[in-house]
């Protein structure tokens, strides 16, 4: 028989009742019933019930074990007694009566309990994550994300794509994010960067003549950490493609993401069909550009109904030609309570607060016909009873007015609208938080489904106020759409690229775009930024020079691993798919980094350090 095991801990079935079998793992729960011991044996395969009893030749060590105490078992497996079998354990039919037990390795105190899924302090949970990864949920969880990677690759060749492994020491590179930097021991104050993503190596690589690229790429940012966002690194599906425009680069890996979600959804719906929203259209309808496509709300714009009304706040703005009124539909939110709930809630995000009306069942016959009827020419009709509006807003711009907002919105008696105004470049993200609170507060969210979406035609370039000039809003490798002609004739700020995301829930889970691979387009898309043609010569002078030498018209995106797994598993924290995190402070509580070093490493790499004083 083998040293350590004859068979794992989840392998046992009733075919194996009266053999004699080895088991090794961790003593996961171990309960005394009445004298008789019952150790949960847990390995990374499963868990099988051991008995020892007094009249077990191992009773005596099994009265010695505690929890995570790490041992060999031999013994019997036999049927469990009638009416205590577990179903829910694929063991659960079979338990193995004790006859020996080896110590393989003791175990401390615990800092934190293995058994169960208990809430513990992060700082605990990281400091000891060896512990905190034999949690069944945690562990289940990183074996999910190792299945999802396996099934990305897997479809990537099956779309024709060759896998690569781009360099880690790279340059600098402005990507949007800080670099980490490594200094060059041989290059004395010279500094090479961990890429923030393989942009410019997998462009090469479309240069180079290899047509389909792909790898599971780490990538690191120096950025301040979420709960969506890892600090330092993570990974993502990487990919390109040569003479493809954006509807090839669509066919390509919509069926892959589609089918790694069908793949670990557990039965949840899947979108078929992708829909694609362009940015402007997303902001509009839905205050983000990453919607959560499960809450049916969308905004509308009803500054027709405010304009010249008796509501002077809003009026006042609307003489302004680009303020507008959005209204947010809350179906089902028409009672005082919640609106001031709402309201409430707005003031606590920095608003001065959010407008509203509520719609009832009218008393009597609906006034605003009435009104109607009353014109000069008009024709009388049989009065409808509407509902009617209440609240400030609905008092102070009248029944008419109000009648026409919630006949644009389709509500009903027992529903509210809520409403945001001035300019929409300024307020469209709190509107999309409020639409998303609305949705939340009022139950409208399916969250058992996935809801996936193209984010399409973002602007190539924006507004940077604090530096007071154009940026891009997005890759700066994108090609405009109107090519050089477009940048050397359009308003830049009113230029679309052919950059895109693809959005699930709530989250960007991969963004991309179709390459500007005219040499000259690229360095008059980075003039109109800022840069000139020497500092796109200096920092991107590789892919510049590939750019002389026949580059072929070429696409890609890169979908992010961390946050496909995270929605897959049910969770909201990149820490709970992620082998070894950092806190949220950078800090991995478990190896101690970042660290010291010694001065003679810093003199190796002729550093001085200069720190801050308390």
């Amino acid at each position: 028989m083998h040293r350590y095991r004859s068979h794992t801990c989840g392998a046992l079935r009733d075919s194996h009742i009266d053999q004699t079998v080895r088991l090794s793992g961790w003593c996961h729960r171990i309960r005394d019933h009445g004298g008789v011991l019952f150790i949960d044996l847990r390995d990374h395969y499963g868990l099988t019930q051991c008995v020892a009893d007094p009249d077990s030749p191992a009773f005596k060590d099994a009265e010695k074990l505690r929890s995570e105490w790490v041992v060999r078992i031999d013994g019997k497996a036999r049927r469990r007694p009638a009416g205590t079998e577990n179903p829910e354990l694929p063991t659960g039919q079979v338990e193995i009566y004790v006859t020996e037990i080896e110590v393989l390795g003791p175990a401390g105190e615990l800092p934190l309990p293995v058994f169960g899924e208990q809430e513990y302090p992060e700082d605990i949970r990281l400091k000891y994550r060896f512990l905190d990864l034999r949690r069944e949920k945690l562990h289940q969880n990183i074996m999910t994300r190792g299945a999802v990677v396996d099934s990305m690759r897997k479809r990537m060749k099956e779309q024709g794509f060759f896998e690569f492994q781009t360099p880690i020491l790279t340059a600098s590179s402005p990507e949007g994010a800080r670099d980490f930097l490594v200094p060059s021991r041989i290059h004395p104050g010279k500094f090479y960067a961990l890429p923030q993503a393989p942009q410019q190596y997998k462009q090469l690589l479309m240069m180079s003549g290899f047509d389909r690229y792909f790898q599971i790429a780490p990538c690191f940012r120096d950025e301040d950490p979420r709960a969506d966002r890892l600090p330092g690194e993570f990974y993502q599906l990487d990919l390109e493609m040569s003479f493809v425009e954006q509807d090839d680069v669509f066919a390509a890996v919509e069926p892959v993401i589609t089918g790694v979600f069908e793949e670990f959804a557990k039965g949840k719906p899947v979108t078929k069909s992708w829909p694609r929203i362009p940015f402007a259209e997303a902001i509009r309808k839905y205050g983000t550009d990453k919607p959560d496509l499960r809450n049916p709300l969308h905004m509308q714009d009803v500054s027709e109904h405010f304009r010249g009304s008796g509501f002077k706040v809003f009026a006042r703005m609307l003489e302004n030609s680009k303020n507008q009124v959005w209204a947010i539909p809350g179906p089902g939110g028409g009672s005082r309570a919640f609106c001031d709930r709402m309201n409430s809630w707005a003031q606590g995000e920095g608003q001065p607060g959010l407008g509203y009306i509520m719609w009832r069942e009218p008393d009597t016959l609906n006034i605003v016909q009435a009104e109607v009827d009353k014109r000069p020419g008009a024709t009388p009709r049989d009065p409808i009873a509407y509902p009617v509006g209440a609240g400030p807003l609905a008092n102070n711009i009248g029944p008419e007015r109000t009648e026409a907002i919630r006949a644009q919105l389709g509500l009903k008696a027992g529903d509210a609208a809520f409403f945001v105004a001035g300019d929409p470049a300024k307020f469209w993200k709190f509107a999309g938080l409020a639409r998303t609170k609305v949705g939340e507060e009022l139950n409208l969210i399916d969250k058992d489904r996935f809801e996936l979406a193209w984010i399409v035609d973002f602007p190539m370039y924006e507004y940077n106020e604090e530096d007071k000039k154009v940026d891009f809003s997005h890759n700066p490798f994108s090609m405009p759409q109107g090519g050089l002609d477009a940048l050397n004739n359009q308003d830049p700020l009113t230029i679309n690229a052919f950059q895109y995301d693809i959005s699930c829930n709530g989250y960007e889970i991969a963004s991309g775009g179709i390459r500007n691979h005219r040499p000259e387009a690229m360095v008059k898309a980075f003039e109109i930024a800022g840069y000139g043609e020497n500092e796109v010569v200096e920092r991107f002078g590789g892919m510049y020079r590939a750019f002389q030498y026949g580059a072929p018209p070429h696409g890609g995106m890169a979908a992010g691993v961390d946050r496909i797994v995270m929605l897959l598993c049910g969770t909201t924290n990149l820490r709970e798919i992620s082998l070894f995190p950092m806190n949220q402070r950078a800090e991995d509580l478990l190896m101690g980094a970042p660290s010291d070093v010694t001065p003679k490493q810093l003199r190796e790499l002729h550093i001085r350090l200069n720190l801050p004083q308390d």
